[in-house]
């Protein structure tokens, strides 16, 4: 996996190297978690890649392999003053060797669909990105999601998210600055949610209900963690109890990427999907 034209190499990234990659990301705006080098890197310690010029870090990409049926690819990012050289291209076509042709989705801003779509993904929805204060409170059914068990939360993740993945959500449950809550209902688990801080206040990934009831449940619960902080989520656009959940609370929509698939497509009820994990994950 090295690239020697142009004195330029892509290799994959330390977790020094996902530092790099991750005030980048704060650079474009994309308000990362304060703890997500830790919360990222798990999920695929082999699928970050970034690529050097002269032996200085210029590119990075992802390519999480959750499974042969789902990967993602995020972080795709040229520093400003190297872009329109090729190295971008180059870069995406080592991330790509790690997948070969399976099937892989990706978050597109608007203006980048058609460069998306020469490589064969086709667009299926968006994701809206909301933000607003909210003045939270908790019921008595909401649950500390440490408190779940965690063999039946890892199940109930899988129904709303396309892979199994245990060891990322052991790391995302417990990171120091987070704070999840659950539901459970006649010993079912019906819904969960977790907040982190971010650089810029507070992000909820993922929020997952059986209906829009526990879905508010739980976004109050969690509220109460930013403190009166401005939170952000983002949420499928095709799931309008969700947007008009969120807008209830005065939330406000700023901006919208495509999901967009290559292969197939997951077969996941997205009407129960009230937050995504995040645009980096799937």
């Amino acid at each position: 996996m090295t690239i020697t034209e142009d004195n330029f190499r892509v290799r994959p990234m330390t977790k020094d190297d996902l530092k790099i990659a991750l005030s980048w990301v704060a650079s474009e705006g994309w308000n990362p978690g304060i703890d997500d080098v830790d919360n990222f890197y798990i999920a695929d310690p082999g699928g970050f890649l970034i690529g050097e010029l002269n032996g200085k870090p210029i590119s990075c990409i992802s390519v999480l392999r959750y499974s042969a049926e789902f990967n993602f690819i995020g972080f795709y990012i040229v520093k400003p003053e190297e872009r329109k050289k090729g190295f971008g291209l180059k870069t995406w076509q080592e991330a790509l060797k790690l997948i070969s042709n399976q099937p892989a989705g990706l978050d597109a801003i608007l203006q980048q669909v058609n460069k998306y779509q020469k490589f064969g993904f086709k667009p299926v929805y968006s994701h809206l990105g909301y933000q607003g204060i909210i003045t939270g409170k908790i019921s008595s059914d909401v649950r500390d999601l440490k408190t779940i068990d965690f063999d039946q939360l890892c199940h109930y993740d899988r129904r709303y998210f396309p892979s199994y993945r245990p060891d990322f959500l052991s790391t995302w449950i417990n990171q120091p600055h987070g704070q999840g809550y659950a539901i459970i209902n006649d010993a079912d688990l019906v819904g969960y949610g977790v907040i982190r801080k971010a650089i810029d206040s507070f992000k909820i990934a993922p929020l997952f209900a059986e209906n829009e009831d526990i879905a508010e449940k739980l976004l109050l619960a969690l509220a109460t963690y930013s403190e009166g902080s401005t939170i952000y989520v983002n949420v499928p656009n095709i799931n309008k109890a969700a947007i008009l959940l969120l807008e209830n609370y005065q939330m406000k929509n700023t901006y919208e990427c495509v999901r967009m698939y290559k292969g197939e497509q997951p077969n996941i009820n997205l009407h129960n999907v009230f937050a995504i994990t995040g645009l980096e994950l799937g």
